[in-house]
């Protein structure tokens, strides 16, 4: 499968409003009906998945640009760049899935599913056209479907709804 035929939604919330609590809800709710998935999760930050002292730690800090590492049941790929990938870069680097959700690409430009806490925050970060579902503390009526904050089977209902609505090759 193409990633062109792949679905892609972005989880998107002002930082402490529950986004990956809710995500890990719906994931778990979708794996139990046998979806596969990736997840591509945004860091505004440096990050290191790499272990000090470990072979491929080694091999980076002797000038590697790519390390991978494979074994039975995972491969990973640690690759050094210039500058940040764009999205659709990242999930060109993906395959066989039959969904890719993203987490913190609030620019993305992508179908997205907010995550609105009230103490966090007093406006959306979407306009409802980009919206496939709210999830929040409060009741909304923008014209998309909105969920309790704590609703992943809602969510998740959403987001199958979605993937058998999107058009595949």
């Amino acid at each position: 499968m193409s990633n062109e035929n792949t679905p892609v939604i972005s989880f998107v919330a002002k930082s402490g409003s529950g986004k990956t609590t809710l995500l890990e809800k719906v994931i778990a709710r979708l794996k139990a009906e046998n979806y596969r998935i990736a997840v591509i999760k945004h860091d505004a930050h440096q990050f290191d998945i790499d272990i000090p002292g470990k072979d491929t730690w080694r091999m980076a800090q002797a000038g590697a640009d790519i390390v991978a590492i494979s074994s039975p049941a995972k491969v990973a790929v640690i690759e050094k760049v210039l500058e940040e990938k764009q999205l659709d870069d990242v999930i060109n680097m993906i395959s066989e899935v039959d969904l890719i959700l993203t987490e913190g690409f609030k620019l993305s430009g992508k179908p997205a599913i907010e995550v609105f806490r009230s103490a966090v925050g007093q406006t959306l970060l979407c306009e409802p056209d980009r919206l496939i579902a709210l999830a929040s503390d409060i009741e909304w009526n923008i014209g998309v479907p909105c969920y309790h904050i704590d609703d992943a089977a809602g969510v998740a209902g959403e987001v199958i709804k979605y993937i058998k609505s999107f058009p595949r090759a």
